[in-house]
């Protein structure tokens, strides 16, 4: 068979592996009709290569059947969210604070949207740096007397890494119940000299879909993005930063590290136990016993309301970017947002322009130093608009800006892993506490005030005035944001 022979059959293979993969597209995954476009238009141009972008970021078809059973087990906790409802719909729920109320329609959304159970006995510290955090995180575990449950999307072996490995080991040799659950991909830098310490010191890893080969994997959706930790039931870590020592500041390439985490005490751990408890379960086909919500108020509590709300490709909505979505249309005077990644679907995008064109304070904080340069230029693509509706956007310059929070007023805000873009809200595992309180607000709002005297505004001006190739990258960038 001549050269020209073989290049024919293998150019007409490719024509049918693309009309087979535009078949699946259209009539088995029924993606978004503006993904689903896209793709088609991948496959036509650019056969072969298409095939392999697919493979990697498009594929979708077993959605249903990988996700079936985490679906079934999410039900369990239902029956505790339809107690609840019942009463908030015949107004026999005690608030603690009568502010919560003015909020039900909040509450009442999570509830329906997402079984989060509204838990009023909580107290929140908030944490802003890689020192904070880690502080608290490794005095909790070193207190641990009964288990320590870890769930990162990335983990690595680096100093910090270490100190967190030997301190898990330790807890383990105690007689401590000790289990990490890191996703496959993000947490390609947990060195199996370091899963085989652990596992021998009697801590229970499990990946989260691992690669098919070491350090490679072709599923780069439905990645595991929760960072939780929960000790004994009492103390529990949730927020943006994950375990290695660029998250204290140490890498080269980001210098200062900003971020947001919360440490929560109350029965909101309950929601976060049983978060994990699902996702270990589906990982490590391992049964183990959560805790049950407390049904009463705990004596002696802070009176602090939170829902935690949990979204994935499991989820039938975008559970947490419906809760950005309410808090944005609900807004009376402010909306301040932190985002690492700026890529909003149409829904969040309208909402902020009608925000600014309100009259709102609207401010949006993102980085001006990117990790992933397509994703800062299709982010980038989305701020004219909102700039000419009157929202103000700032660039992070004094570092790494990582924080996922979203405040609203002076009362709700968010704090959790979801970025505002579709991967989180569609393609990744995330989880957000949804919290109602005036002092933890003002604090995220103090917080968020003085970062920005690390920022430098992005005006209108300055947003015109770039480069012809900027806008051009950007352009391309935006085009392929369905599926960044």
């Amino acid at each position: 068979m001549s050269f020209s022979d073989y290049f024919f059959w293998i150019s007409g293979g490719l024509v049918w592996v693309n009309i087979f993969l535009a078949v699946l597209l259209i009539f088995f995954e029924r993606r978004d009709p503006t993904s689903t476009w896209l793709w088609i238009m991948i496959l036509t141009f650019l056969p072969g290569i298409g095939f392999i972008l697919y493979l990697f970021i498009g594929q979708d078809l077993s959605r249903q059947r990988l996700f079936k059973v985490k679906e079934e087990e999410d039900a369990c906790f239902r029956h505790i969210a339809i107690k609840q409802k019942e009463q908030l719909e015949r107004g026999k729920f005690h608030y603690v604070n009568p502010l919560f109320g003015k909020y039900e329609d909040h509450i009442k959304l999570h509830l329906r949207n997402s079984e989060a159970y509204f838990t009023q006995d909580n107290s929140v510290e908030l944490l802003f740096t890689g020192q904070e955090k880690f502080a608290s995180l490794l005095e909790a575990i070193n207190k641990a007397e009964k288990y320590i449950y870890m769930e990162y999307y990335i983990f690595k072996s680096d100093n910090i890494g270490t100190k967190v490995i030997d301190a898990l080991c330790r807890k383990a040799s105690e007689g401590v119940a000790v289990k990490l659950l890191v996703d496959g991909m993000g947490g390609r830098g947990l060195a199996q000299r370091a899963i085989a310490k652990m596992r021998k010191a009697g801590v229970s890893v499990a990946i989260f879909f691992p690669p098919f080969v070491p350090l490679l994997s072709i599923r780069l959706n439905y990645r595991n993005h929760r960072k939780i930790c929960i000790i004994d039931g009492k103390v529990a870590f949730l927020g943006g930063f994950n375990i290695g020592d660029e998250y204290l500041g140490r890498s080269n390439r980001f210098g200062h590290w900003r971020d947001t985490h919360i440490r929560i005490e109350g029965s909101a751990i309950s929601s976060l136990e049983w978060r994990f408890f699902l996702d270990w379960r589906f990982a490590a086909k391992e049964e183990i016993q959560p805790c049950l919500p407390h049904l009463e108020q705990r004596e002696g509590a802070d009176n602090i309301g939170i829902q935690i709300v949990s979204s994935g490709p499991d989820s039938k909505w975008p559970r947490v970017k419906d809760g950005y979505l309410k808090m944005i249309l609900a807004a009376e005077e402010k909306i301040y947002i932190e985002t690492p990644y700026f890529i909003p679907d149409d829904s969040i995008y309208d909402a902020l322009r009608l925000a600014g064109l309100s009259g709102l304070d609207v401010r949006v904080m993102v980085p001006s130093k990117p990790d992933y340069h397509i994703v800062y230029w299709a982010g980038m693509s989305y701020i004219g608009g909102l700039l000419e509706a009157g929202v103000k956007f700032y660039a992070y310059k004094k570092g790494f800006s990582h924080s996922k929070v979203l405040i609203a007023d002076d009362f709700v805000s968010s704090v959790g892993t979801a970025n505002l873009d579709i991967r989180s809200f569609k393609l990744n595992f995330e989880v957000n506490a949804f919290i109602y309180d005036e002092t933890t607000n003002q604090m995220l709002t103090k917080r968020f005030l003085r970062d920005l005297e690390n920022c430098e505004e992005i005006t209108l001006e300055s947003y015109k005035g770039r480069s012809r190739s900027t806008k051009i990258k950007e352009s391309v960038a935006r085009l392929l944001s369905p599926l960044l």
